[in-house]
């Protein structure tokens, strides 16, 4: 869904993969992906029907541009009403999940996961509350920031972009707020200073859920080695991007690249797929959907990653941080 720049962006769809089905032990290499398909907007990706994806990130996301910072809440909760709509025709094929259990036992009976989050603390009006009532629904992980600046913190590129910033007081108590209601941070798009300030205080591992990382192409958009030991010693993991102009080009080789940057510095338990398949992003085209992974697999052996290393990156490290309460 592609949102009009005169209203907060909110959308609930699609967007990271959280595991795929295989773990990259098979030896036969994969056949190409489905024709490209139109990047126009929400849609249910057909790996998903054949059992090869394991589930989707959901989230409502924000990225109000004229300064609207009341009646977003609502629109987390209509949108959340929409997903149960969704959930509940599904016929169970579809769930909602918090942990790695219960991904586990969506894979057994061959259900897709949903892991539902927000993009953007603007959601909480400034209002701790809030994040207690969009625990109670269900949410999972909450990111910080968006493309502007909110009552917890200030943007790596946007409105309201301050670089000497870090967290403000608010934004200390929903770091704590989240770790005492078990909502994991993700740290993308929030600037540095707010993102060491997040790794310092936390006790619990944070995510970064779609980032490329400078070490290997440099973009405002992608964050720097510091970064990503920041996130390592807390347990945490990156989730790598796929769109060509954060990681230096499209093709499989870019991604690998920066997947292979993360190893090297900071190991191999902290890299993760971060696709961003959000129907605004365009993808590297043998990744524009999920039936491209299979190719990403055969990339990643190719560049000399053990099939440990590539079951962890696919699904291994994000399921280990599901798995903390």
């Amino acid at each position: 869904m592609r949102c009009s720049p005169r209203t907060p962006r909110s959308t609930c769809t699609p967007t990271r993969s959280c595991g795929h089905g295989g773990s990259g032990t098979t030896s036969s290499r994969a056949t190409p992906p489905l024709a490209s398909r139109s990047a126009g907007g929400p849609r249910r990706h057909p790996a998903h029907d054949r059992g090869g994806h394991g589930g989707a990130v959901l989230r409502p996301r924000f990225a109000p541009l004229l300064g609207q910072v009341r009646g977003l809440a609502r629109t987390v909760h209509e949108q959340i009403d929409a997903l149960d709509e969704t959930l509940a025709r599904s016929g169970g094929k579809l769930r909602k999940v918090r942990t790695a259990a219960e991904v586990a036992e969506c894979q057994a009976d061959g259900a897709v996961s949903a892991l539902l989050g927000i993009e953007g603390a603007h959601a909480l009006e400034g209002d701790l509350e809030q994040l207690d009532a969009f625990r109670r629904r269900g949410v999972r992980y909450l990111g910080l920031s968006h493309f502007s600046a909110n009552e917890a913190c200030y943007p790596a590129y946007g409105r309201g972009r301050l670089d000497a910033e870090g967290l403000t007081r608010f934004g200390h108590s929903v770091v704590d707020r989240c770790e005492d209601l078990g909502v994991i941070v993700d740290l993308a798009h929030i600037n540095k200073r707010g993102y060491l300030d997040v790794c310092r205080r936390a006790k619990k591992p944070p995510i970064v859920s779609h980032t490329g990382v400078s070490g290997a192409f440099t973009h405002w958009r992608n964050i720097d080695d510091e970064q990503l030991r920041a996130v390592a010693d807390k347990g945490g993991v990156v989730g790598v991007i796929f769109c060509p102009r954060f990681v230096g080009g499209d093709g499989l080789e870019p991604i690998v690249r920066h997947i292979r940057h993360i190893v090297e510095v900071a190991g191999e338990d902290v890299p993760a797929l971060g696709s961003d398949w959000d129907g605004f992003i365009v993808p590297s085209r043998p990744l524009s959907d999920p039936t491209g992974l299979p190719l990403l697999v055969d990339a990643l052996r190719d560049a000399q990653l053990t099939d440990a290393a590539i079951g962890k990156i696919l699904r291994g490290n994000v399921l280990r941080v599901l798995a903390t309460p």
